[in-house]
């Protein structure tokens, strides 16, 4: 038998001798996210240039931080002249629920109506998955899902984005059975808050990545809970699903009228792409640099079929989260004409 390869550790091949086996082991970069900035006081002078808030037709905005409690999102939503703001109101990546104490909900009430903000939604936790054919898993992410349409109804929120869920097994099962969950948490948990499920890139098993796919989702929910149901689409999402915002504009949007109608888009999240058309990878990039491009974006900000709805941005924010997101924000406020 030939002699097994030895194992080296973390160093180059050629490091790897006798001599090496005392060397400091070469340190991989950290992956953990920086902490968010702390958020500045509510009345502090605004230094971000963000471009015209007055000139939004619909809310504009960007996904915000609430490092420091929920209503710290408000200061870092003026920070950037936003008129719509994304939140998340709990820890996205840990089951670990909370409920909305009647304080906080004031505080973040109080703190909001102190901004331009008009429009508010949340985003779920990355961990519930509606369409999971194993039992706990789909039990647990169904009361983790309630949970956050009781927070959402607690601070007056006005949408929860929802991604559709990974299906595992079987495709129309796992639509049946996100559609079923959806139904029960909306019967559990009544309330204001309309739930937007978001257009996926589609990659792997997950649901949600077509027009039609997603109409068929929104057709299983009876009539009386469907009124609180609508769509988020995502630009780089449904790019990586193939639809060309590029070189088909016009024909990308007609499909998305004949097939969900613009009465159902509750919410654009504006992300240029990293990915090529079609790669099915959720790869987010500041507007107009990625493989989307500027063109794209001017049209929708000057489409008036979208010109009421809103707009919240969820690119890359770097070292400085409230200068990019600014800078985002005064180029999109740019491109209307």
């Amino acid at each position: 038998m030939p002699a097994k390869k030895r194992p080296t550790s973390g160093l180059d091949e050629t490091n790897a001798t006798k001599t090496s086996a005392r060397a400091t082991p070469v340190k991989k970069p950290s992956t953990r996210k920086a902490p968010s900035p702390k958020a500045p006081p509510i009345d502090a002078p605004i230094e971000v240039d963000a471009g015209d808030w007055t000139a939004d037709r619909g809310p504009l905005g960007a996904h915000v931080s609430v490092a420091g409690g929920s209503w710290e999102a408000a200061a870092r939503a003026r920070e950037i002249s936003a008129t719509a703001a994304q939140i998340f109101t709990k820890q996205a990546n840990r089951w670990a629920e909370r409920e909305v104490t009647e304080d906080e909900a004031t505080r973040f009430k109080a703190a909001m109506a102190q901004t331009h903000v008009r429009w508010v939604c949340a985003h779920d936790s990355y961990l519930i998955n509606l369409a999971s054919p194993d039992p706990e898993l789909r039990a647990r992410s169904l009361e983790s899902f309630c949970a956050e349409l009781r927070r959402c109804d607690a601070l007056g929120l006005d949408a929860l984005v929802s991604h559709p869920g990974n299906y595992l097994d079987e495709r129309a099962s796992g639509l049946a059975r996100n559609a079923d969950a959806i139904i029960a948490a909306l019967e559990q948990t009544p309330g204001p808050t309309r739930l937007l499920m978001e257009l996926t890139a589609g990659q792997g098993t997950v649901l949600g990545s077509t027009f039609d796919e997603m109409a068929a989702l929104l057709a299983r929910i009876p009539a009386p809970l469907r009124a609180r149901v609508g769509v988020c689409l995502d630009t780089a999402h449904i790019w990586a699903a193939g639809y060309d915002l590029v070189g088909d504009y016009d024909g990308v949007w007609a499909r998305f009228g004949d097939t969900l109608g613009f009465a159902s888009l509750g919410c654009i999240h504006l992300n240029d792409s990293k990915a090529k058309l079609g790669s099915h990878l959720d790869r987010h990039d500041l507007i107009g640099e990625g493989m989307i491009g500027a063109d794209a974006f001017r049209r929708i900000m000057n489409d008036q079929r979208l010109a009421r709805v809103p707009k919240v941005l969820e690119t890359p924010k770097g070292d400085t989260p409230a200068v990019t997101d600014g800078r985002m924000l005064a180029r999109l406020r740019g491109y209307v004409q």
